[in-house]
């Protein structure tokens, strides 16, 4: 069954996002990459990990944008087109503390309403720790450097900008503790 869902995932993500958005894409495919890699850690729920990786970003496809806030338009997509599991939608919908940023926007009542935040802290902070310790391109960073990437090009006073310098302690504490679990330490 996890094999199916992450097939499914890489081949939406796929058809959304390579054609038009391919930086997004490969972004994408990088963080699923990380998401690969925390196997050990997630157990039963290591392919709901990747396909949530490889999706977290489809609401940036130009035909599905309705409210400009990726993670609410990528969820409903997920939702209501595909029929996705609600835990795969809650993710996707929440991911990297898109609650902060829903807040900035004035959506954060739509956001928590159609898709309440997961209560599986494992998983919460390994999606952060995927997408934040991803380049645009797809490679591996540190969550400090992501976070100082994604204030650069957005600028400290634009939405995201503001949305990240308030959810960095949050951030970088999800990822320290998915490098503090035993699995993910070096050998």
């Amino acid at each position: 069954m996890d094999d199916e869902l992450v097939r499914w995932a890489v081949q939406t993500a796929e058809a959304e996002l390579s054609g038009f958005l391919p930086q997004r894409w490969a972004h994408s495919r990088g963080v699923a990459a990380r998401a690969g890699g925390l196997a050990s850690v997630l157990g039963d729920d290591a392919g709901l990990l990747r396909a949530a990786a490889v999706l977290h970003d489809i609401g940036y496809a130009p035909r599905l944008v309705t409210t400009g806030f990726h993670p609410l338009d990528g969820a409903r997509l997920l939702r209501d087109v595909h029929g996705a599991d609600h835990r795969l939608t809650r993710l996707v919908a929440n991911h990297s503390f898109a609650l902060l940023e829903a807040e900035e926007r004035g959506l954060r009542g739509a956001l928590e309403a159609e898709f309440p935040p997961l209560e599986d802290q494992r998983l919460v902070d390994a999606l952060v720790f995927c997408d934040m310790t991803t380049t645009p391109g797809g490679a591996s960073t540190t969550a400090a450097e992501r976070v100082a990437e994604i204030v650069s090009r957005h600028g400290a006073d634009s939405v995201v900008g503001r949305f990240i310098r308030r959810s960095t302690p949050e951030v970088l504490a999800a990822v320290a503790r998915v490098e503090a679990t035993p699995a993910t330490q070096p050998r």
